[in-house]
């Protein structure tokens, strides 16, 4: 069988049987792509800017659909509420979040023995590559624009030094500030005081954190993923045709060559059977 696979007509087609499978081959990992991809890559109603206290309310549950969302908010910043938050990575260094206290204007006042007369919400103002480049946060009335994202959680068994937390954990924070605060917290992107920028572009110490919305996660697309098995399938029917078109030429050959060598009847035979009483 070997002898016939290798002539050139069988050779060629072998090449072009491979040809094919690998068109098949591409097309299944194409398939397989577009199975895993989201529809789509990021809300773009995440980037308008809507108003924190229309987004989220105190108290409440954090929705997944206020995640990411751009918020902006009226305030002051509590200089005794700040905390450095360590292991965070910038261009590829590890530093520091500045994560302060944010009391915010015009927010629902909670109820309730603990709640505090103001309602605040961490920002995580800015990355620093040392504590000692931490500074005071601005003063007086500022409006603040940023990304909200939900709690983290706080590292378990794990006590924080003083000036220090675990994670942006409202949780973990709430019980060092004492206060009432949002579900969440703002990844600043602007701060302004009056018309003035003092925020981190505007070069007060801290460098921006520039946090982009999460594309939703990925769905697996069955129907693609079927067709993507499906091309390998045909990448190997391609070979096996190959394989059996040979296999039947072989098999044509031995079949030829027995018709060729047998016996055949000679002619004084047939007379001596015509002659015989």
């Amino acid at each position: 069988m070997w002898k016939t696979a290798l002539q050139p007509r069988w050779i060629a087609g072998l090449v072009f049987a491979i040809a094919v499978s690998g068109v098949f081959v591409l097309l299944s990992q194409w398939q397989f792509g577009r199975s895993t991809q989201p529809e789509v890559p990021v809300n773009p109603t995440t980037e308008q800017v809507k108003a924190l206290t229309e987004t989220l309310r105190p108290g409440d549950f954090f929705r997944g659909s206020a995640a990411d969302q751009m918020v902006s908010a009226s305030g002051s910043y509590d200089p005794a509420k700040q905390v450095l938050v360590p292991g965070r990575l910038k261009d590829g260094k590890t530093g520091y979040w500045v994560v302060t206290g944010f009391a915010v204007a015009d927010a629902p006042v909670l109820k309730g023995a603990a709640a505090s007369p103001k309602t605040y919400i961490p920002v995580a103002r800015g990355w620093i590559a040392a504590p000692a480049d931490a500074g005071a946060p601005p003063s007086g009335i500022i409006q603040l624009t940023g990304r909200l994202l939900p709690s983290e959680a706080p590292v378990p068994n794990t006590a924080p030094e003083p000036g220090r937390a675990t994670a942006v954990s409202v949780a973990e924070l709430i019980n060092a500030w004492n206060v009432s605060s949002y579900p969440a917290f703002v990844s600043a992107t602007a701060e302004k005081s009056g018309t003035a920028d003092v925020g981190a572009a505007a070069g007060s110490g801290l460098e921006p954190l520039n946090i982009a919305a999460q594309p939703p996660a990925a769905k697996v697309n069955w129907l693609n993923l079927f067709y993507s098995v499906e091309w390998i399938v045909f990448a190997g029917f391609a070979l096996f045709i190959w394989w059996r078109l040979v296999k039947d030429d072989y098999r044509r050959s031995l079949e030829d060559a027995e018709d060729h060598d047998g016996p055949e009847p000679t002619q004084t035979n047939e007379i001596q059977q015509k002659v015989q009483p």
